[in-house]
């Protein structure tokens, strides 16, 4: 049962059809693992710990540089050169003294990755590159837990929810199978708008929040943003019966 406080705190959200006091509850009773705390990794952790997550962890070895200030906006220039995922838990925790905040200051590897995988309800892939993903989407499939994947560069976006709980649910390498990779695109190749960051950050969270609180959540689907039109696209995404990392997992 929510206290009065968390009554007053929440209730915005507690009033959405489908959400209330339960949903609450279910939030404050989640575990959630985010994997790169840059230019996604910074507005999920945002709304995740504002929304009233009971743990979130927020895992990343990398640094502050000067060149992620316009984008990631837990970040300011008295920050420089420190931990990613240090100094977003000490900037989240002013937001929300309630939620318990574990920092991994450090990139995960398979033992870090069994041990905290296995703690998350959910993980969220916010790094910034092809060959991440294909090692989450591994992981989550091992242990059998719920991926959200976000990637952007440009003014593009992409949101792909994978649930190995269900036997349908494609993975990373049905959509994108390792054989047929495309060019390596990425900020630093081709440049990002912070914007685009922060509506792809934003649907990575709502798809979590939804999961958690036992909303529909739409696995099987490939949403792409297109931040020169503003529009979205869906795709439906198929399971491949072949496919050498989800074909055996059930």
């Amino acid at each position: 049962m929510l206290t009065t406080q968390e009554q007053l705190r929440y209730s915005r959200q507690t009033l959405v059809s489908g959400f209330g006091e339960s949903g609450q509850i279910a939030l404050q009773n989640a575990c959630v693992l985010v994997v790169g705390i840059g230019g996604l990794g910074n507005p999920v952790s945002q709304y995740l710990v504002s929304a009233g997550i009971g743990k979130i962890i927020l895992c990343d070895g990398d640094s502050i540089d000067v060149s992620n200030l316009p984008r990631q906006i837990l970040f300011d220039d008295s920050v420089l050169a420190d931990n990613k995922a240090e100094t977003a838990a000490n900037r989240l925790e002013q937001s929300n003294p309630e939620c318990n905040i574990e920092v991994v200051d450090e990139m995960l590897d398979d033992e870090l990755a069994d041990y905290y995988i296995s703690q998350a309800d959910i993980v969220i892939d916010c790094t910034d590159n092809v060959a991440s993903r294909y090692t989450l989407n591994a992981w989550c499939l091992k242990h059998q837990t719920p991926l959200v994947i976000g990637a952007a560069t440009g003014l593009d976006g992409q949101h792909f929810f994978i649930d190995p709980k269900q036997q349908d649910s494609a993975c990373y390498q049905c959509l994108f199978p390792e054989t047929q990779q495309a060019p390596v695109q990425n900020c630093q190749t081709i440049g990002i708008i912070g914007p685009v960051l922060a509506i792809v950050g934003g649907m990575q969270s709502l798809t979590a929040i939804k999961y958690l609180v036992g909303m529909k959540t739409f696995n099987n689907r490939l949403e792409l943003f297109d931040g020169a039109y503003q529009s979205w696209q869906s795709f439906t995404v198929q399971k491949q019966p072949n496919c050498p990392a989800c074909a055996n997992t059930q």
